[in-house]
């Protein structure tokens, strides 16, 4: 596998004029254009006709994140507005599952605008929940990397989550521009979110309805679960010229016993991903079982750079590997496992679970495109140029593609 290290960034540019940015989402969730690219060829369809596009008897792949409520805004006695962007938990826990139901007082490492006007001192909002008043207060507590910690403390028997639910605004991406409406509560979420700990949605799966999975069940396509949470630093643009200067996020990740097992039933068939997200939690279990392999290494922590280096190209098939991480899970009574991926997927890299992928349209010079690149090689200017051509709407609201390897 080639080390893309010397990716010249500026190779995966492209011109997206501002009013291609789909700012709203469309009335109904399935009605979005659908790009087909397969062998080659690109047409264009409906997304709710999308079982008529996929192979029967195949699994689809989802990742059931949920978007938290991560924006808080707080106005200074000056006036001076500061917005909290909470990132991830830090104290007393930085499980996130766990972090939602602590009481006061938490601290969350996070991004803070208009810090230079919050010097010192602690910031405060009147809240209501469940009928009662509850003083909601913010405290800086130092840095920790290029994140701020933020103390958060309320007078009241209830947990962050339901501070979050009361008082948090949805995490729009800063590319749409513009305050958080009420839809945006439900809509920039997908229909099957389940687990909080996401700071942006999961994009590609904004698009499926019931109608939808009705009919990908009534042509035998079976679905399954993944957990990926999305961090902030999906919207990070690779600002270094070669990518090799790129550090990669990290997210975490949850993968469940009986979705190895599924994906072991369904390896000489087809694997449908919907996401950039469920592709990055599907090929780093791949590279876990690897280094699992290789250097009996039982830590699930994948490196960006991990998949390139010449020691774990084994000429094993994708099967062997997740037998051996089933097998590590069976000895060790494992229902789930959880890791954290910092995997860059970018030209010259080797998909080992994939084989369809949904996704959306992804923003100039970021990774997200790297990982479409990798994926349909350079016909990635092909497809955006038809997509550009065919007044498709493009990034977080828009519509979609399905790429056949």
């Amino acid at each position: 596998m080639k080390h893309p290290g010397q990716i010249n960034i500026e190779d995966y540019n492209y011109n997206l004029p501002e009013q291609r940015i789909a700012k709203f989402p469309l009335p109904k969730r399935d009605e979005s254009k659908l790009l087909v690219y397969k062998k080659g060829k690109i047409h264009e369809s409906v997304f709710n006709a999308i079982d008529e596009l996929l192979p029967e008897d195949s699994l689809l792949v989802f990742n059931e994140t949920k978007v938290i409520q991560a924006r808080l805004k707080f106005f200074k006695e000056t006036g001076a507005k500061i917005e909290i962007f909470c990132l991830e938990p830090f104290e007393p826990t930085s499980e996130i599952q766990l972090a939602f139901q602590q009481k006061s007082p938490v601290a969350w490492k996070c991004f803070i605008g208009n810090a230079k006007k919050w010097k010192k001192g602690s910031l405060k909002i009147e809240l209501e929940i469940e009928g009662k008043k509850v003083i909601f207060s913010a405290k800086r507590s130092g840095m920790e990397g290029e994140a701020h910690l933020v103390e958060f403390s309320w007078d009241a028997d209830c947990t962050f989550s339901q501070i979050l639910e009361s008082v948090g605004l949805v995490p729009l991406p800063p590319y749409l521009n513009r305050e958080a409406e009420k839809e945006d509560k439900t809509r920039y979420q997908t229909i099957y979110a389940r687990h909080d700990g996401s700071v942006a949605a999961p994009t590609a799966g904004l698009h499926f309805t019931d109608h939808v999975f009705q009919k990908l069940s009534a042509k035998n396509i079976k679905t399954d679960r993944v957990i990926l949470h999305v961090g902030a630093g999906t919207f990070k643009p690779v600002s270094s010229e070669k990518i090799s200067e790129h550090e990669m996020h990290t997210e975490k990740i949850i993968i469940k016993k009986a979705t190895i097992e599924n994906l072991l039933h369904y390896q000489s068939r087809k694997i449908i991903v919907v996401g950039t997200t469920t592709v990055r939690t599907l090929e780093s279990l791949y590279w876990f079982g690897v280094k699992l392999w290789v250097d009996g290494n039982q830590e699930f922590k994948i490196n960006q750079w991990d998949p390139y280096q010449e020691k774990y190209q084994l000429s094993q098939p994708a099967e062997e590997v997740l037998k051996l991480v089933l097998s590590f899970m069976q000895k060790n009574s494992l229902e789930e496992i959880r890791g954290e991926t910092q995997l860059m997927i970018a030209p010259g890299y080797e998909f080992k679970i994939a084989d369809i992928l949904i996704t959306n349209f992804h923003q100039p010079k970021s990774t997200l495109l790297l990982l479409v690149s990798a994926f349909i090689g350079d016909d990635w200017k092909k497809a955006y140029d038809f997509a550009m051509q065919n007044n498709f709407r493009f990034l977080s609201y828009g519509d979609s593609c399905l790429f056949f390897k």
